[in-house]
């Protein structure tokens, strides 16, 4: 099972580099539903998996010069701030069992993989979407974008996805590029080295809440960090040959499909 286990992690960081995310998606079921982790540690884990990845793959943009830092000051610090104060604070208080349907009881395991489910289905329609070349309206953006509100608008949504994100231990991604695009006016090139910044802080800010909340077992997450990171140098040296950006619908319904089976095991297969 070990080398099964790796593999998965290295497909985690293969995702990521390929198509620029997904990463966080793959890793809370893996941890949950086959490496056997309570819902709460897993996003915790998942949190410093991505992070840690996305830091690596955004050196790259960094050097390039590819990031925008006024959007990274603009989205991150509040969304560094919700992210943190959901793991540190939300997460660990909520109740074990919120409420029962007869012998059906909705706990806290359950809430947050049917809540990480329904933003699988939101990234998965992102994804597939994107494939097929949907156009912006980009003149009502360029209007938006001179309003003296698009700042407080952009500080709002950034801790908007950082309570997203501290919740169900995903990146974000599929939210934050939209919004860095049509808000903010970055270009797509500057977008994902941008939103691949803000992940890393997000996600490694994040999972600092976690200490002193959950047991960590640092062996097993710098083990899985590392597979991760290696399957992130294989996905973007695979991305010269192949298309990330073809692979995006199928890995979208990929992902449809298996929001719908997390769906099924939390509230129908128990």
């Amino acid at each position: 099972m070990e080398i099964v286990y790796s593999l998965l992690f290295v497909l985690i960081g293969f995702s990521l580099g390929l198509i620029g995310g997904g990463g966080s998606i793959l890793a809370v079921p893996v941890l949950v539903y086959i490496m056997h982790y309570a819902a709460q540690v897993a996003t915790g884990y998942s949190l410093f998996i991505i992070g840690i990845t996305s830091l690596i793959g955004a050196f790259a943009f960094l050097k390039r010069g590819d990031f925008s830092l006024e959007a990274i000051i603009q989205f991150a610090i509040p969304s560094v701030a919700s992210v943190f104060c959901v793991r540190k604070y939300l997460v660990p208080n909520l109740p074990d069992v919120f409420f029962s349907i007869g012998n059906f009881d909705v706990t806290k395991q359950v809430l947050i993989m049917v809540v990480f489910a329904i933003v699988m289905f939101f990234s998965a329609i992102t994804m597939i979407r994107t494939g097929k070349n949907v156009a912006l309206k980009n003149l009502m953006w360029d209007e938006f974008y001179k309003m003296p509100f698009r700042v407080p608008a952009l500080m709002l949504l950034g801790a908007l996805v950082g309570l997203l994100s501290g919740f169900v231990g995903a990146g974000g991604g599929f939210l934050i590029i939209p919004v860095l695009i049509l808000f903010a006016r970055v270009p797509m090139k500057k977008a994902i080295g941008t939103s691949l910044s803000i992940i890393a802080i997000n996600s490694l800010i994040g999972f600092t809440g976690n200490i002193g909340t959950i047991a960590i077992d640092w062996k097993a997450l710098i083990v899985f960090s590392v597979l991760s990171v290696i399957g992130i140098f294989i996905g973007m040296y695979a991305g010269k040959f192949v298309s990330g950006k073809k692979l995006k619908p199928a890995f979208g319904w990929f992902t449809l499909v298996v929001g719908v089976l997390i769906i099924v095991k939390e509230l129908i297969i128990k």
